[in-house]
């Protein structure tokens, strides 16, 4: 049988904590930093989704600045598992989870999930996932 261990081979951080949006402000990750490991996924999860006609779009960041500021960019479509378009969610989508992951080669990377015509509690949340640790067990 195949040795199937995930957990020492996988680290977890918050991006988004659990948060209830009730206008269009963006809910925008922690600056993940990726030293150390190969692979990184962003996992989403809705939670209810109160307003009939709000979207929820997302965009992924990279660069090698710590702080974003001086590099940051919007992540090309060839460096991006998934596209930002699958991963965004709207109104009907309740409880649900999207995924988006990153294979370029930047240290630096975040998540902004953007609202759009939302006006009552939207619950949302997410995980960066990273894996390919460049040393095991991880923490």
């Amino acid at each position: 049988m195949k040795n199937l261990d995930l957990h020492n081979k996988l680290e977890f951080r918050r991006a988004i904590s659990p948060v209830s949006v009730a206008d269009n402000t963006a809910a925008v990750s922690q600056i993940i930093d990726r030293q150390g490991f190969s692979g990184l996924e962003f996992v989403i999860a809705a939670g209810s989704l109160a307003d009939a006609d709000a979207t929820f779009t997302v965009l992924v960041e990279d660069g090698d600045d710590a702080t974003l500021v001086s590099d940051g960019a919007a992540v090309a479509d060839a460096q991006l598992l998934g596209t930002e378009a699958l991963a965004s969610f709207q109104f009907d989508d309740d409880n649900e989870t999207r995924k988006i992951g990153y294979i370029g080669n930047k240290r630096y990377v975040r998540l902004t999930i953007t609202p759009a015509n939302n006006a009552s509690a939207a619950v949302i949340c997410a995980v960066a996932v990273l894996g390919g640790a460049a040393d095991a067990p991880t923490v």
